[in-house]
């Protein structure tokens, strides 16, 4: 039997799942982060974990591994894909420092002019390097997924344009734009792959130590709200799915591309056609600072979901969105609070239930193609008064997913989905 493991690198946690080729689920594992010095080394902890979990029999059987990342997470490796700084994150802000920079740079309203950008952190990242490092081409620049791959297949410098869009690869004409180019920038950017192209076999040592088929082979990656996407069972244009993970991710999919980077909109592309949408840093991570996961299922019951709360918040853990409103330096709005938490609670599920709705408006007020029903993912779709809540905004169905874990949309990925498998372009050594 041919078996496909998916591994899904998130905010809080990582996962593995395995499927075969109809799709069935024949193991799954996790791994919850800890608090960690170096992130780096704690997410090669939990590859590592996620793979130990699953069964020797199952694992002999595995053909084909795909992983995700979260968006826009980056790192910087010498030339043995060892860390040469720390990761940035994807909701790290700090490249706003570069946003003058870059706007002299790129197109206008383009993807990259958002201060969390994987070219903003790598502008950032090259003014913050020693000069040594800086002059001579010594490191490679890679995503949080394309490092972890490279852990399994010893490829450095490998990228799909899932992940590389952010970075400024033209997924209309995959290449790399005549502008970045002409930056000459002091680092090897990766090559840019389709998702799901196999890109090498395991390592020996990694197919020996774990007794995986010496033949397994490694493919190109996604991020992890598109794995999400691809597992939800969503397919046809006009379907769409919303993350309500740490964060607020909506993809909406599309005959139509859409990209502003006035309010955080981008497409990634998928075969012919297109999945529009944008993050928000509102959501679930915002709800537990203030409630236990116990409270937020027994407050959730006592509120009235065909009330509208009257509380208007826009709720964020610190200053600044991505979108809809694309500002680094968007005040969290959190007043005033009632002293009913059952009050607190629906004001909170009821404003980001409004960023949600406000995000799909504007994805089709700029051409996309118009919602016909969203598939709910992440933690935040077990609760059924903040799914009445949504559909009151949304004015679609809300339907649940095939499958709700970003790990299976990465298991689809190393099956192989059919997606457009066109050549490599990008920076060689």
């Amino acid at each position: 039997m041919n078996l496909y493991l998916g591994l899904d690198f998130g905010t809080s946690g990582a996962r593995a799942i395995v499927i075969d080729a109809d799709g069935n689920i024949h193991a799954e594992a996790q791994y919850l982060f800890e608090a960690a010095a170096d992130l780096a080394a704690s997410w090669e902890k939990a590859l590592f974990s996620l793979i130990s979990q699953i069964s020797v029999q199952v694992r002999r059987e595995i053909k084909a591994i795909a992983l995700n990342g979260t968006s826009s997470t980056v790192i910087l490796c010498d030339r043995a894909g060892n860390p040469v700084v720390e990761p940035i994150l994807y909701n790290d802000a700090r490249g706003v420092e570069m946003m003058e920079k870059l706007k002299k740079i790129a197109p206008p309203n383009h993807t990259v002019l958002s201060a969390t950008s994987s070219l903003a952190k790598l502008l950032w990242y090259l003014k913050a390097l020693p000069p040594d490092q800086r002059e001579n081409r010594k490191t490679y620049f890679l995503h949080q997924a394309d490092w972890l791959a490279f852990l399994l297949h010893g490829k450095l410098g490998i990228s799909d344009y899932h992940n590389a869009l952010k970075l400024g690869y033209d997924v209309g004409n995959l290449c790399y734009p005549e502008w970045l180019e002409n930056l000459q920038l002091p680092v090897y950017l990766p090559k840019v792959l389709a998702p799901d192209t196999p890109v090498a076999e395991i390592k020996p040592e990694i197919a020996t130590n774990f007794e995986f088929p010496k033949d397994c082979a490694v493919c190109a990656g996604t991020t992890d709200s598109i794995a999400a996407f691809l597992a939800s069972g969503a397919k046809s244009p006009g379907e769409a799915s919303t993350s309500l993970g740490s964060t607020l991710v909506l993809k909406l999919l599309s005959h139509t591309r859409v990209d502003d980077a006035r309010y955080g909109i981008y497409s990634h592309r998928l075969g012919d056609l297109w999945l529009v949408g944008g993050a928000s840093n509102t959501g679930g991570a915002v709800l537990r600072k203030f409630f236990t996961d116990a409270e937020l299922e027994s407050l959730s019951c006592q509120i009235d979901a065909e009330k509208e709360s009257l509380l208007d918040y826009y709720p964020l853990l610190k200053e600044g969105d991505r979108f809809p409103i694309n500002d680094p330096h968007l005040p969290p709005k959190l007043e005033p609070r009632p002293d009913n938490p059952v009050e607190f609670l629906h004001g909170l599920l009821e404003s980001i239930a409004r960023i949600e709705a406000r995000g799909y408006q504007l994805l089709q007020q700029l051409g996309s193609t118009q919602l016909s029903g969203v598939y709910t993912a992440g933690g935040g779709a077990k609760n059924s008064v903040w799914t009445a809540i949504r559909a009151r905004y949304l004015q679609v169905p809300i339907v649940t997913p095939i499958h709700s874990e970003a790990a299976y949309g990465s298991a689809l990925l190393a099956r192989g989905i059919n997606m457009n498998r066109p050549g490599a372009e990008g920076a060689e050594e």
